[in-house]
């Protein structure tokens, strides 16, 4: 056989990319394992800087303020626990004189400020403290803005601004009842910073998939109380291992990032009754201006927290309520459905609970205007389903649909001048005919588009008909009997109407058994799991 000269170019040109991506892997191979050397060498480094080497060692197993400190260093190891603080502002702060009291009392303890990016003005530290920058720098290597490396302790002590060690005895005390409760839940132990507000110890329960959560207050126990967060000044012991085990293990605000991480593991937290530290100064602020700039910051910063952790409903333990979804003033919280398949869905989550009750607020309103104005109306489709399932919308739906009568649109105002286009009411609605059938629509607002259908219907020798139809199964005809007369069903915090026989007529849609056998609205995209049902 004989081989063309265009064959044998592509055949040396094969071997060459060969031999190149040979190369080249070998070389990523060597950047590698210096890159692991390299680190190597910065673990065993940081530790003598840390701990002072040998004689930060002899130094901490000596007589510190009248007592044998052994037992946070142990003989000839390093220290065991490194301190940090990362909840404090830039523009006025203590940590300075929070490093100086630990350093006074535990010298040979590392202590590490941690910020988002280097604070301006910059920080009066100690000498033998060190500030770490989480932001990257491009003319700097990854360890250096990591947590994970710059930690080289069995502990770290998570500590607030403006708090002071008082002695040593109490870190020591900490540690002890963290070895103490073995591998149990409890894998973080606080004790309180005096203020003039108490720590209270919380119960917190995440829910991921409604996307909520929700704190209530905790027993208080004799010997301390376990529970699963925190409110308030404390200081906070957890296993280094443990803490870097955790997505974001120093965000801010910091007691929130880390007890919703930490609850959604099962880990609880134990709250001692003593050793109490010292709050050196409070308040924290000296003026009002700095206060506001501070409670600003907060509310920033939590509002951050909350959406990258995907919550947008947060139930306080006093009863308020928090929300960092949509509003009427913002897109709602997913974007275009297709297949009948919200995008939630695919990340195993239900409806965002600000859009449930965007949902509700537009029902209300809307059943209130139909009932005015004389327009006889019934849950009708997914809607009817979730009011003989849950008396709500269903978990997982993303609008609600009403059967009208044809004949009575001309009694409401709103609907009858639709054809024309659409209309937005005084309290910001948007009224429209949908540009996907011949009904109408009536969205949150100009921004949220979340909505309420109306399907208009008229009677044609007793059966309730349409002039045109979607490909939903669950819009067909059906007998004009299940509309007399309409009765009364409880439906997202209000009476509304619904047909006469729903189960019948919700089995006429969609089948026999839909109320007791719940599935997402499109199986072949995504089915339920039906495990998770309430």
């Amino acid at each position: 056989m004989r081989i063309s000269f265009c064959q044998a170019l592509l055949t040396g040109a094969i071997i060459l990319n060969l031999l190149i991506l040979y190369y080249v892997s070998r070389a990523q191979q060597q950047m590698m394992e210096k890159r692991r050397e390299q680190s190597k060498g910065l673990k065993k480094a940081s530790l003598p800087v840390a701990g002072l080497g040998v004689m930060g060692n002899l130094v901490g197993g000596s007589m510190v303020g009248g007592a044998k400190m052994g037992g946070l260093e142990g003989n000839m190891r390093g220290p065991r626990v490194t301190i940090l603080v990362r909840e404090f502002e830039d523009f006025e702060n203590y940590v300075g004189d929070v490093a100086r009291s630990f350093l006074r009392q535990r010298p040979e303890l590392p202590f590490l400020a941690v910020a988002e990016s280097p604070p301006y003005p910059p920080l009066a530290l100690p000498e033998a403290a060190r500030l770490l920058v989480l932001s990257p720098s491009p003319d700097q290597p990854p360890q250096t803005h990591r947590p994970e490396f710059n930690v080289q302790t069995e502990f770290a002590l998570l500590v607030p601004d403006g708090m002071e060690l008082d002695h040593g005895r109490q870190i020591e005390r900490l540690i002890r009842e963290l070895e103490g409760v073995g591998g149990g839940p409890v894998r973080l132990i606080a004790a309180p910073v005096l203020t003039r507000s108490a720590v209270q110890c919380l119960h917190l329960r995440v829910n991921l998939r409604e996307w909520t959560a929700t704190y209530t207050p905790a027993a208080s126990g004799s010997s301390g109380s376990v529970c699963t967060a925190l409110q308030g000044d404390a200081v906070v012991l957890i296993r280094t291992e443990d803490l870097f085990n955790l997505s974001v293990p120093l965000g801010r605000p910091l007691m929130s990032s880390l007890f919703v991480q930490t609850s959604l593991r099962g880990w609880k937290v134990k709250l001692l009754e003593g050793p109490s530290f010292s709050a050196s100064h409070r308040p924290l602020f000296s003026s009002a201006h700095n206060q506001w700039k501070a409670d600003s910051r907060l509310k920033d910063s939590t509002n951050h927290l909350m959406r990258s952790f995907g919550l947008k409903h947060v139930v306080l333990a006093d009863g308020q309520h928090q929300w960092f979804g949509c509003g009427k003033e913002t897109p709602r919280c997913f974007g275009t459905v297709l297949d009948d398949t919200p995008e939630y869905l695919y990340i195993e989550r239900w409806t965002p609970p600000c859009c449930l009750r965007a949902l509700r607020e537009t029902t209300k309103y809307v059943i209130n205007i139909l009932e005015s104005s004389g327009v006889r109306y019934w849950l009708e489709g997914g809607s009817l389903l979730g009011a003989a399932r849950h008396q709500d919308i269903i978990p997982w739906d993303y609008d609600v649909d009403l059967g009208i009568y044809l004949e009575d649109v001309p009694n409401c105002d709103y609907l009858k001048s639709l054809d024309s286009g659409s209309l937005v009411d005084a309290n910001g609605y948007v009224w429209e005919r949908a540009v996907e059938g011949d009904f109408y629509r009536v969205q949150y607002s100009e921004a949220n588009h979340l909505h309420v259908d109306l399907w208009p219907f008229y009677s044609r020798n007793g059966v309730m008909t349409r002039d045109t139809w979607t490909e939903h199964k669950q819009d067909v005809e059906f007998p004009e009997h299940f509309l007399q007369p309409l009765v009364p069903m409880q439906f997202a915090g209000i009476t509304a109407y619904g047909p006469n026989n729903h189960r019948a007529f919700l089995e006429l849609k969609f089948g026999e058994g839909v109320i007791e056998n719940p599935q997402y609205p499109n199986p072949a995209k995504k089915r339920l799991d039906r495990r998770i049902v309430r």
